[in-house]
């Protein structure tokens, strides 16, 4: 049986020890693992054009991406893949609503060429990082015949 002296050192020892573990594993993951997995260096000024028209159009209050976002339509992570360049620009550029399989409405943007150009680069540069394999794929036994 510790003694009160010994319990307190030893509370205190494991937390020093956690703390310098997950510092450690935080340091690690922000320096080495997320630029690697993200691939900054493809980052490039139509990409931070893309995402800053992601946000002024609020793209996530309907749609996910990385898992962020909502739910009413679809997520945009792998789009890029799924879809490819010509249906998004044909989305974005369009002057009437989209509307797709889900019978949900899109909002006309009526992009310009360079905006929906900037848009595919930033869902290209999302759709080739590296996420352990999210979003997963979905699973076709589920699907309705």
């Amino acid at each position: 049986m510790l003694s009160k002296e010994q319990a307190r050192f030893f509370f205190l020892g494991g937390t020093f020890v956690v703390s310098v573990v997950f510092l450690a594993m935080t340091w690690h993951s922000i320096v080495k693992e997320i630029p690697k997995q993200t691939h900054e260096e493809n980052i490039t000024p139509e990409v931070i054009a893309g995402k800053r028209l992601f946000d002024e159009n609020n793209c996530m209050g309907c749609h996910t991406i990385l898992g962020e976002g909502a739910y009413y339509a679809p997520e945009l992570t792998k789009v890029y893949e799924r879809k490819g360049e010509g249906y998004i620009k044909a989305v974005l550029m369009s002057p009437v609503a989209w509307r797709g399989a889900a019978q949900r409405k899109m909002v006309a943007y009526e992009m310009t060429e360079e905006e929906a150009n900037n848009m595919v680069a930033f869902f290209k540069w999302v759709n080739e990082m590296d996420l352990n394999g999210f979003p997963p794929e979905p699973d076709e036994s589920l699907q309705p015949d």
